[in-house]
């Protein structure tokens, strides 16, 4: 199922919104934290669908913010933001994992591929902001084999949430909250218009399969 649009005008939208109430231009603030009437009915328990899709929108934002540390390790290297021999040694870990899971290598490899691709999406929009203002490029560059290490990390908790949410996923409900756990994600990240475009870019295909 093609979530992009749909998903990327709900968090953008929510982000305007935000952004008017608060009357500032830069980092969106934190909204205070809901209480518990409020959370109770849409979080339930870890085996409700709302429980079992929270899961894939918070690791994929958490996946995404591993780019401003690949994007800052190649930045000024010379090396292409695409590296086919990682995204093949990526989808062939990741498909091994859900097989020893008892999930879709399939799914999970399609639902991979959108993640690397917002991965990239990041990558490239940060190289283009520093390239148009030095001054807010990186005066650091981390180690990309720890940055590797760590998105390894998230990979497998995330191929664990796809194999433990295939009812969900694969429910007529899914877009509508899987949209609404990527918005409060976005909001609790205060992520920015790149990240909130490339968080739906890493979610086009987590409904609609096993």
């Amino acid at each position: 199922m093609q979530l992009t649009t749909s998903i990327r005008s709900a968090l953008i939208a929510g982000a305007a919104a935000t952004v008017l109430l608060t009357g500032v231009t830069g980092a969106v603030a934190a909204p205070p934290a809901p209480s518990p009437a409020t959370t109770a009915p849409a979080a339930a328990t870890a085996h409700s669908p709302y429980g079992q899709l929270r899961p894939l929108a918070a690791l994929s934002a958490e996946r995404l913010a591993t780019a401003d540390l690949v994007a800052a390790a190649k930045w000024g290297t010379g090396s292409p933001v695409d590296d086919p021999a990682r995204e093949r040694e990526v989808l062939n870990s990741v498909a091994e994992q859900a097989r020893q899971l008892g999930a879709d290598p399939a799914a999970t490899v399609r639902i991979f591929r959108d993640q690397i691709e917002a991965n990239k999406v990041v990558q490239r929009g940060l190289h283009r902001r520093w390239d148009a203002n030095p001054a807010q490029a990186p005066t650091a560059r981390p180690d990309l084999g720890q940055v590797c290490k760590e998105i390894n990390r998230v990979n497998g908790e995330l191929v664990r949430a796809l194999a433990d949410s295939p009812s969900a996923r694969s429910a007529p409900y899914c877009a509508p909250l899987l949209t609404v756990a990527a918005d409060r994600v976005r909001h609790e990240r205060q992520m920015d218009g790149l990240h909130t475009s490339a968080l739906a870019r890493s979610l086009r295909s987590v409904c609609g399969g096993n």
